[in-house]
This record gives structure tokens, sequence and C-alpha cells, in this order.
């Protein structure tokens, strides 16, 4: 009899690809005293986008959640999500911040480090598994499985053979995509477990729909451990629910074992905890368009949440349509973060611009030369040569690229430093820091200030009152805003009537109002008949008028007003869909700069102009 062992996910990947990865950490806490009981082989808790969601969007601290799980699930070992020589961010690290991340990791709870890349490229594993068994913990080396004219059973299979000579103590078959049918799935597990004497792990999402029946095939064929997701967490983008797998294996050779009254009370809290985050639900039920898109669950609700962030859902399909075509061009990477982000991000350009490639971002660029690692096959080296041409290099990098990177972990404790105005810090904030360096600050300084709880009185409105103040409760992208009003007259904020943006009143019975505006009136109208002047001249002299292509947030601004410029040179960055977008001047002479560093710009907003 063969026991078949369970990894819950729903801490981790199922909200990921359901609500966005907005689980906070206080909706887990009243449920992991059951889940601990549950019998899982693992929970997967951390990685993946939870570190960054935390501080982006839950103002938490990722450090501090995973602490807290820890030593509430004493009898669970935890797992977490690991994106190689990537970590839990977006570009390589060097080798000296993934030593310490797995460190801290380790330190902080995590026994099961699953280590991917996005590329399969070793090369960018290596480093993260060294690091791993060096802390005596599990690791785990993940195949991340796409289909395409280069990925074959024979590689897959030589890949296995790549990750047991590295020295991996398990493997998993990463499907994020749910793109494995049962009969594919029953050859690549027997195929890899009769090469590779291993523990073998099955991760398929069910965006498909196909997932249970997947699951079942690689059981029969071998896989020991199975990726689920308890019911009120599962299916959609997310993975096969847990009951009906356990349910479907009682009595069989492979019972799991696990309580499925137990189970039972879990999804029936979880299905509470859903409700609550309505708000960030994908709409996407089975999608069998994946077969032709290859698209992951995770990155079909990223697509939603973009698209809906660039006012363009209605071109849902179009984006889904280009995607693999860029896939081909960028040398058929598999679609998992980051290069999930860089393919789909790319294509909403595509779509949104009404032109192939007309924008490259810095991670399109950065993916084609090579700097993410290397692609299956080689990209269109028409898009090669642009990209080296804008990033101002001569030829491809062919090395693993973090040898080209030099040790970053001092230079991110002085940074670290410098931000907190501190002579000494924490290294869980330098990590951070080095991870995040454009949304870390921002957090740091919010987790010291936090905004204290008003005791206010409700009204029937949902608005609170104190005295003459009304205050209100602002939600934005899962950041909570107090903003407080209160009514004083013109006179006390000394504001004159050309401030004024407003007709004349009729029939007011604020005289004060009615006769300061009507004694200003030809004054005002002097004043604005001059501006109306003044902007035409602008306007004429005006010779190029930069606007957003996105709707995203200025990263930094580089040039300041009246500072030269010349065609080529980088005025400022955007932020947007997780990816940086370079703004550069296409004519030569002097910049005025329309915006600044933290702005948020909606698409087609002026940014800057040069005269």
């Amino acid at each position: 009899m063969k026991k078949i062992m369970i990894t819950d996910v729903t801490l981790r990947d199922a909200h990921q690809s359901l609500i966005a990865t907005r689980m906070k950490t206080e909706d887990m806490i009243p449920i992991l005293d059951k889940m601990d009981s549950a019998g899982f082989f693992s929970m997967e808790v951390w990685g993946g986008a939870t570190f960054d969601t935390c501080i982006r969007y839950l103002n938490e601290d990722p450090w501090q959640r995973l602490k807290q799980l820890k030593a509430m699930l004493p009898k669970t070992p935890l797992q977490m999500l690991l994106r190689g020589q990537n970590l839990v961010g977006y570009r390589h690290y060097a080798d000296d911040i993934v030593e310490n991340f797995v460190f801290k990791a380790a330190e902080y709870g995590i026994d099961i480090f699953r280590i991917f890349d996005a590329l399969n490229d070793t090369r960018n594993l290596a480093k993260a598994i060294e690091s791993v068994k060096k802390v005596g913990k599990h690791a785990q080396g993940a195949i991340s499985y796409t289909i395409s004219p280069v990925h074959t059973l024979e590689s897959y299979i030589q890949l296995a053979k790549d990750l047991k000579n590295m020295g991996v103590d398990s493997i998993c078959i990463k499907d994020m995509a749910g793109l494995l049918l049962p009969e594919e799935t029953y050859e690549l597990v027997k195929g890899i477990k009769e090469a590779v004497n291993l523990p073998l792990v099955l991760h398929s999402h069910s965006t498909s729909g196909v997932s249970v029946a997947t699951l079942l095939k690689g059981i029969e064929a071998g896989a020991d451990i199975m990726d689920t997701a308890i019911s009120s967490f599962s299916m959609q983008t997310s993975h096969s629910a847990t009951e009906s797998i356990v349910a479907s294996l009682q009595n069989t050779d492979y019972d799991t074992e696990l309580d499925l009254e137990l189970l039972d009370e879990i999804a029936t809290y979880f299905a509470s905890v859903r409700e609550k985050y309505r708000e960030f639900e994908t709409n996407i039920i089975i999608d069998t368009k994946i077969f032709l898109y290859q698209v992951p669950g995770g990155m079909l609700s990223n697509l939603e949440s973009q698209l809906k962030q660039q006012n363009a859902y209605d071109k849902m399909t179009d984006v889904l349509r280009e995607i693999p075509q860029v896939r081909k061009d960028f040398g058929y990477p598999p679609l998992v973060t980051p290069t999930s982000q860089i393919v789909g991000t790319q294509a909403v350009m595509n779509v949104i611009a009404g032109e192939r490639y007309k924008t490259l971002t810095n991670e399109s660029k950065n993916l084609l030369i090579g700097n993410y690692g290397k692609t299956p096959a080689e990209p269109d080296q028409e898009l090669v040569k642009r990209a080296l041409k804008e990033l101002n290099l001569e030829k491809p990098v062919v090395m693993r690229p973090a040898d080209l990177l030099h040790p970053e972990l001092d230079l991110m404790i002085e940074k670290t430093k410098e931000i907190q105005k501190k002579n000494k810090v924490s290294m869980e904030d330098v990590l951070t820091y080095a991870l995040f360096p454009n949304i870390a600050p921002a957090f740091f300084k919010q987790r010291a200030n936090p905004v204290p709880e008003e005791k206010v009185e409700k009204t029937n409105k949902d608005t609170t009152k104190t005295n003459d103040m009304k205050a209100y409760l602002v939600n934005v992208e899962g950041h909570e805003f107090k903003i407080i009003f209160k009514e004083v007259s013109l006179s006390d904020l000394s504001i004159s009537s050309m401030d004024l943006k407003f007709a004349k009143p009729t029939g007011s019975n604020n005289n004060e109002t009615s006769m300061q505006y009507s004694s200003e009136k030809k004054e005002v109208e002097v004043v604005k008949e001059a501006k109306v002047e003044e902007n035409k001249i602008e306007q004429k002299e005006c010779k190029e008028r930069i606007v957003s292509p996105v709707t995203g947030t200025v990263l930094k601004v580089l040039k300041k007003d009246d500072e030269e410029v010349k065609p080529g040179e980088v005025i400022l960055t955007l932020e947007a869909m997780k990816v940086e977008f370079e703004i550069k001047a296409q004519t030569a002479g002097k910049v005025k700069v329309k915006v600044s560093h933290g702005d948020i710009v909606q698409s087609e907003a002026i940014l800057c102009e040069i005269y």
C-alpha cells in the first residue's frame, strides 16, 4: 500500500491565484490549529507573491507573518516557493543576498524550499539549492512545465536528472498553467520516476478543468505527493480540492488517511474568509482556451487586474491571442513568475498601443539579451539587436547572469540605514529593501508611523463625525487611508476670489462670497484670458509632449526642469504591472517635468514636455 501525501497550498498559491494574494494574516490565524492537526505532508505558506503583496498592499511584515505561522503550526513542515536566483523578487540578486535570504527564511521557519527557475536554467538554481542544503533544510527542485516545439518528454527527464545531480531531496512537476493532460502526465511521471529515485510532487492548476484527472493519473504512474487546496479556495485558477482527492483515494491502495470531517470544518471557515475578498476575485471559472494560450492561473488573474487598471478590460481576448506570439518571439519561456509577468505585460502593451513592440519594457529587453538566463529557444534576433541597442550593450549575456553581479549585501545594509535613519538595522529589513527597493521605503515608514485608530461615532451615511469634522475610510489597492475633512470659511484658508473655480452663485444666501466674486469678476476674466494666451505660446513652442503609455506610478525622475536632454535620454521611469517603463526623449531641447516621484498617473496623462 502506498499512502499518498498532501501538500496544502491554501495559504499561498490558492489565494494568490484566486484573490490576488490579498489574504491577511489575521484571517489565517483562527484556523491554524485545525490545519496543523490535519496531517498534511507540508503547508505552503510563503514565497511566491506573498512577500511582495504583504509590503505593497497589506502593510504587513512578511517575516513576522512567517514567524507567527511557524509558532502556530508546530507539527506541520512549512514550505515556500523560491524563484531561484530571483528569490521572491523580479530580478536576479547577487549570491550573498541569496545566501542570507535562505538563511533567514530557514531561521524563521521554512522547512521545505521549492526552488524553480522560470527558464528551467539550472545555473539559476545552483546557489539557492546549495544555500538550502547548507542550512540543513529540504531542497525541492521544480520543473516548470510548459508546451512548445522545443519542450519534450526527453528534455524534462534530463532536467530531473540534472536536479538530482545538484543534490535536491525531491522533485516537483510544476504545471502552473494546468496544461498537463492525463495521458501525458502518466508518461512524464513514469519517465521521471524510472530515471530518478526521488519523491515526486505533482502540482497542477485547475484552470483548464482537467486537474483532478491529471492528479489521479499521476498517482497511478508513481507520484508521491499532491498539491491541493481546501475546497473553498480550490478550482478555477487555483488547484484541485483537497477533499475531492482525499475522497477519491479512500479505501484504495493510495488512501491519504486524512479526515474528511476535519477538512470540511477548515473549508467552512475559509468559505467565510473568501467572502471578505470578493473585490479581488478572479472572474475565470474554467478556461479551455488555456490550451491555445498556455497562460497560468495566477497570470490570468494578474492580467485581469492589469487590464482593469489600464481601463482596457475589454481587450482581454486580444491580449490572450497576443501572448503566444510574444512567447515565441522571446524564445518560448515557460510562463511562470517572472517570465509570465514579462510576457504578459509586453502583450498588454502591444495590444494597448495597437502596434507590436512599439515599447519594449526593461524586463523584456533583459529577457531577450540573456539577463534572466538562457531561453529554451533562440529569441527573435531583430528584437535582440534592438534590446542590445537600447541597453547600450554590444552582445548578449551567455554566462550565468548572477556572475555579472557584484556582492550587494553591504551596499543594501548602508542604504537601509540611510532610509531608516538608524545606525543599526535588522537583516530582515535589509533583505526586504534589497528585494523591493522601490516599495520598501514606504512600507518601513508606514510600519514605523501607523495611523492611529480614531475614536469616532458612526453615522447612518458611513461617515464619521468628531465635532465639526468628518472622516472617511478609503481603500485603495488594499491600503486603507483615513481622510479627515473640516468645514472652514474661505478666509481661514486665505483663498482669494481669483482661486475660485465656480460660477457666481445664483440666489445664494452667502452675500460675502457673492459680493467678493462680483467685485473681482473683471480681474478674474483678464487673468483667465492672459493664461489662455500663455498656454497658446507654450503649446506653440513645445517640440514634444510625452504622455504615459500606461496607468502607473512615477518611480524615478531623472531630469530637472529646464535641463537639456538629447534624443534617447531617459527622463523618468514608471512602474506599472510590476515592471518598469523608461520614458525617453525623442527630441533635443529643455525638459519641463509635469509629475513627481510617487505620483500615480493615468494612461495618456502628460508626463513632460520638451521645448
